[in-house]
């Protein structure tokens, strides 16, 4: 058993209604809970960072469960590929705002509860004001930037940090909260890795419920950590395995040297997190845009198209007239490429081929551009007819 992260001054007032009192019946009957522990939930306030696919099913339970007050914080809008998993939103919200989706969704699930919508970019210039206001963070965010913000401001002010990843068929979770006595996000990884080493989900792809157990698991532990009940994953990291249907159970040690929690931290506010993530600076790699891409298409200029992205991709959708060679090919077979001529690169999103103008600029190379958006911005501003995946 642990101590509730809600104080005693918050619950005192709290009352329950008639209607509260059946809604939420089947919570009342747990001598675990109770109408006391209902309190709590009704006292508490929780973030979710992210309405996606971690943040959809922890806010649907979370909201289900009578969390008093929910906050979600996201500037996306819904798009046809995100409905396969995240399961806040419906076909007919396609193009709406996330958080517009996720209110109505939410309102529905249970009118009771307050819920506070953030539409912004979660920065180094927002979070910690925003975080200031709840007792517990769920991290659903899908990008090392973020995490490590959110972890920095959740160490600064005391709030337990429910994390959850996903990655094709795995996920994890833990509750990073030193002021419990666990460790932080950095002393499990004290420094992101190199950029474009790990593709996101637009690159890698993942299993649409994979993302439904992680976050179920997440809202697990916000309400355990809420009611102060059972052992939170605090020092633990629980790892799923979804094509073997196994859970693994990691112990996580406090780094002595961390510069947040450790013994002589040296951060004491949020940093720039995309330099710290090594996000590739605006002009680093030349690039050119869609439009004018097909501008000497119409204008039939010279130029070869290389696409980056793997056969399966290429399957998906491609753009006509380009020729495939993956990334992990493009080194060995940079001798197909002609050096005089204007080579465009292109992938998913533009990350990818990135790299690959990258690669190719090392092996001398000097009139090479990468195509801003890749595919998905073609399909977007160019030729709707080639499918977004």
């Amino acid at each position: 058993m642990h101590k509730s992260v809600i104080a005693e001054e918050g619950v005192s007032g709290v009352s329950l209604t008639k209607e509260e009192l059946q809604r939420y019946s089947r919570h009342l009957i747990m001598p675990e809970v109770t109408a006391e522990g209902q309190k709590r939930l009704k006292a508490a306030s929780v973030l979710c960072i992210g309405a996606g696919g971690l943040g959809s099913p922890a806010a649907l339970y979370l909201a289900a469960a009578g969390v008093g007050r929910l906050g979600i914080v996201d500037f996306d809008k819904v798009d046809l590929t995100n409905l396969q998993r995240q399961i806040l939103h419906g076909t007919k919200d396609v193009g709406r705002s996330k958080l517009e989706s996720a209110r109505d969704r939410l309102r529905d699930i249970n009118p009771e509860i307050e819920l506070k919508l953030h539409e912004c970019r979660f920065s180094s210039d927002n979070a910690e004001q925003i975080v200031a206001d709840y007792d517990v963070i769920v991290d659903g965010s899908d990008n090392f930037a973020t995490r490590y913000l959110s972890n920095d401001v959740c160490v600064f002010a005391r709030k337990p940090n429910v994390y959850g990843s996903v990655f094709r068929f795995e996920g994890q979770t833990t509750v990073f909260a030193t002021h419990l006595g666990g460790p932080c996000y950095r002393c499990l990884f004290p420094e992101p890795p190199p950029p474009e080493s790990v593709p996101n989900c637009a690159q890698a792809g993942v299993l649409g419920v994979l993302p439904g157990i992680i976050g179920m698991l997440q809202a697990i532990e916000t309400i355990k950590l809420i009611l102060g009940i059972g052992d939170p994953l605090i020092g633990r990291l629980l790892h799923f395995d979804a094509l073997k249907v196994h859970f693994r159970e990691l112990k996580l040690r406090h780094d002595s040297q961390c510069p947040v929690c450790g013994e002589n931290p040296t951060i004491f506010a949020p940093i720039d997190y995309d330099q710290f993530c090594g996000a590739p600076e605006d002009g680093t790699v030349p690039a050119i845009s869609v439009q004018e891409l097909k501008r000497k298409m119409n204008a039939s200029e010279a130029f070869e198209l290389i696409d980056v992205r793997e056969p399966f991709e290429f399957e998906i959708a491609r753009i006509d007239g380009a020729k495939l060679i993956p990334l992990g090919e493009i080194a060995g077979r940079a001798d197909e490429l002609q050096r005089e001529q204007l080579i465009v690169v292109h992938c998913h999103s533009g990350r990818r081929s990135a790299q690959a103008v990258r690669l190719l600029q090392q092996r001398g190379f000097t009139n090479v551009y990468n195509l801003e958006g890749g595919i998905d911005a073609w399909s977007d501003f160019i030729d709707p007819s080639v499918p977004k995946y």
